[in-house]
């Protein structure tokens, strides 16, 4: 739990509850398929929770949801990290790149997106009139979770 900072245990704690639908401090099969339906997704395979719930070591209480997190993030590259390999295709740092020169970098470098990975990217992201994608506010979501305020 070191890993995480006060405000964050208790987003994580926020998060668990509103997932844990029956409210009896585990989550399981029943919960995954309410938070999915009240998420809109109401046709979610029965496989598919099945495999959510085999990556906990047991039942999923607050300690095991919260270790479950530590393990995903951990390895996450920090902010700066990211902010740095953008830098490399920005060297008068603008803080934006052109959607073409992202494009094409994203699908013939080493992991290469699809073009539905790209076009998903560009729909979450979009670039400005003038086809430049704002790197930074996209490296402060990624890291973050949400948007900057826009001052």
């Amino acid at each position: 739990f070191s890993m995480f900072e006060q405000a964050q245990i208790q987003e994580f704690k926020e998060a668990f509850t509103i997932m844990d639908q029956n409210r009896d401090g585990f989550i399981d099969k029943n919960d995954l398929r309410d938070t999915f339906a009240a998420l809109g997704r109401l046709n979610v395979k029965q496989e598919e929770i099945d495999d959510m719930l085999k990556e906990a070591p047991g039942p999923i209480n607050f300690t095991v949801f919260l270790t479950m997190f530590g393990e995903k993030l951990k390895g996450a590259d920090p902010e700066e990290t990211i902010l740095n390999a953008f830098k490399v295709f920005d060297p008068e740092g603008k803080g934006t790149l052109k959607k073409e020169f992202v494009t094409e970098m994203l699908t013939t470098q080493a992991d290469r997106f699809s073009a539905e990975e790209v076009s998903q990217m560009f729909q979450a992201f979009p670039p400005d009139v003038a086809g430049n994608l704002d790197y930074k506010n996209l490296v402060y979501v990624i890291t973050h979770g949400e948007e900057k305020d826009q001052e």
